[in-house]
């Protein structure tokens, strides 16, 4: 996993508890990495896993809920870092539908050998899309993060939905997301 994903998890949990707060964590986990981690390295997930586990318990937040927090601060993020990936998207849908033929080829151009989820989208009408989750990580919730903050990006209120389950060892979720009338 690249460490883009550290960095920023680690920016995040400085901004909600503090930096000595952040550091005490980082002190009592076992990392193969030390805790270090710069935006360019590779990770295993694992340690991702711990992170959200130990800030889980030092924020007093669920982890599944710390996971959405961080898929909304990402989405942020690429929204802020990467405007050119929302030039010509008019509304959510359109956006959502853009990560993985467009997002996700100019990642893999510049990150050949990062581990990407795939999404599979599919419209069910003017008002709402299904969107898959496929991943060796199970990151749904923040999947779902990123997928709340982008309807918001646009204005979009929406309703989402979310089924889960396994297959071939993948983690699986299906998000069907209707607009708010």
């Amino acid at each position: 996993m690249k460490g883009v994903v550290f960095v920023e998890l680690i920016s995040m949990a400085e901004d909600l508890a503090g930096e000595d707060a952040v550091d005490k964590v980082l002190e009592g986990c076992d990392l193969p990495s030390g805790g270090v981690f710069t935006t360019v390295g590779n990770y295993p997930c694992s340690e991702l896993m711990t992170l959200v586990q130990a800030f889980s318990t030092s924020l007093d937040t669920p982890a599944g809920e710390l996971q959405n927090r961080f898929g909304r601060w990402m989405f942020a993020r690429f929204a802020q870092g990467y405007p050119a990936f929302f030039k010509d998207k008019n509304d959510a849908f359109s956006m959502l539908e853009s990560i993985e033929n467009e997002v996700h080829v100019e990642v893999r151009k510049l990150y050949p050998e990062a581990e990407l989820p795939t999404f599979e989208t599919r419209r069910m009408g003017d008002g709402a899309l299904e969107m898959i989750y496929s991943s060796e990580r199970p990151l749904m919730d923040f999947c779902q993060g990123m997928i709340e903050a982008c309807t918001e990006h646009f204005g979009t209120p929406a309703a989402i939905e979310r089924r889960e389950h396994r297959k071939d060892d993948k983690y699986v979720a299906g998000f069907e997301i209707r607009l708010a009338a």
